[in-house]
């Protein structure tokens, strides 16, 4: 009982902020994500993102944040595929060693994506 309810409350302590770069060559949307990443935070991760608004770059800037479990990965999978779809190019970046390790291991494998 005391991890269903630790999850509920951890689970909507993920914040993602947005801000677009008219700046640079080619216009960039950058998404911060902020928080711990797993089963209950990465259920509404995928509808945090304006896929149709934004430009043709988007970088997700996960250096804030920790990926715990493979629902996050198939989050990123799906997000990054989403944006494709949509004919842009995400790209996520500032993983830390331990994000990085379980994301290399499980991207692309968990059909969260098509």
């Amino acid at each position: 009982m005391a991890m269903v309810a630790f999850a509920r409350r951890v689970a909507h302590l993920v914040d993602v902020e947005r801000t677009v770069s008219t700046d640079e060559p080619v216009p960039t949307a950058y998404y911060t994500v902020t928080g711990a990443l797993f089963f209950a935070s990465s259920n509404d991760l995928t509808t945090q993102f304006e896929y149709a608004d934004d430009p043709d770059r988007v970088v997700l800037d996960m250096s804030a944040s920790h990926i715990w479990d493979a629902s996050t990965v198939a989050a990123l999978d799906a997000i990054t595929n989403k944006y494709e779809r949509h004919g842009k190019r995400a790209v996520i970046v500032g993983m830390n060693e331990a994000s990085t390790d379980i994301r290399a291991r499980l991207a692309g494998n968990l059909g969260g994506g098509h």
